[in-house]
């Protein structure tokens, strides 16, 4: 079986597993994956870009070759290639887990109880909930679908379409240390560096696509657009803004403004100003949104693969 059908086969079936399972409960890989890039902090941590760098690479560099040498094991068997691409989907993508996660948090207020609500949300992002009103807390909901539907489900696949197995846990690895020391904290503004400028590299493609999906499957196609290219560029995430701001004017609602961040206060701008402030019930329609987004990028990732194929025979 060719590489692209593997590839198709395996993704397929992993972002199937993650529909119907979810993340595991224990033993998450991510999660060992983490524990480990933990221990290696420990032993290279120093307040310098040059060791950050080399933090990063020793991680994310490792969680490549495991992926390799995996993949070169089972080169010879189409079956047992399909299978580790599927696991390696299943444990990378995060969908599912994120649907539920935002769901709650929505059925809570859309119930009225916004404690509950405050309490749940830090499951799903970094904001301080104690500084969110209902509104602000369904707005940070809106927000990170959005923002997870590149980092943990299309980014994986544009990764994994390129590079297999290796791609998509290497597309993870670097996801995650940007979440574990890619901020601006003192502790890691000079030893995330490299880590946050490498997720922002890794992101850039899949960040796209998204914004792209979300504009053909969302509700408002043309706001979608428009938001986009008006708003994008004024996020401070390079990848972030073409993402939010493609899924507020998709679903005809203003993200961005005022947040807050252990203590620290930002002040982002808006996308898509002339659309509505964000409700409750926008957290179901963005969790579809999300949903329609991830499967039409497998898709176009699996179908570029194939066409690439093409091309060359």
């Amino acid at each position: 079986m060719r590489a692209e059908r593997v590839f198709a086969y395996g993704a397929a079936t992993g972002l199937l597993g993650d529909l119907l399972l979810g993340d595991p409960r224990r033993g998450h890989p991510v999660a060992a994956f983490g524990r480990a890039a933990a221990a290696v902090e420990r032993v290279l941590y120093r307040d310098h870009r040059g060791r950050g760098a080399l933090h990063t690479a020793v991680c994310a560099g490792g969680a490549v070759a495991l992926g390799a040498l995996a993949a070169r094991a089972v080169r010879r068997s189409p079956a047992a290639s399909v299978a580790l691409t599927a696991a390696a989907t299943w444990s990378v993508v995060g969908g599912t887990s994120l649907a539920r996660e935002a769901g709650t948090i929505g059925r809570a207020l859309e119930d009225g109880d916004v404690e509950a609500a405050r309490a749940r949300l830090p499951h799903l992002c970094g904001r301080d909930p104690q500084a969110l009103d209902a509104d602000g807390i369904a707005r940070a909901v809106v927000e990170s679908v959005a923002e997870n539907t590149s980092d943990a489900v299309v980014g994986a696949l544009v990764w994994g379409a390129l590079g297999g197995v290796p791609g998509l846990l290497g597309f993870r690895a670097v996801n995650t240390l940007d979440a574990m020391v890619g901020h601006k904290s003192p502790r890691y503004r000079r030893f995330g560096w490299a880590s946050a400028r490498l997720d922002d590299l890794a992101g850039w493609p899949g960040a796209r696509l998204t914004a792209v999906l979300a504009a053909l499957a969302g509700p408002d196609p043309r706001g979608a657009v428009r938001a986009w290219r008006a708003d994008a560029h004024r996020h401070p995430s390079p990848n972030a803004g073409p993402v939010e701001a493609s899924f507020a004017g998709a679903l005809g609602v203003r993200l961005g403004g005022t947040l807050s961040y252990g203590g620290r206060v930002e002040h982002r701008p808006v996308l898509n100003l002339q659309g509505r402030a964000v409700a409750p019930h926008d957290i179901g329609r963005a969790v579809r949104l999300s949903r329609r987004v991830s499967w039409l990028a497998l898709g176009v990732c699996a179908g570029a693969r194939l066409f690439r194929k093409g091309r060359k025979a």
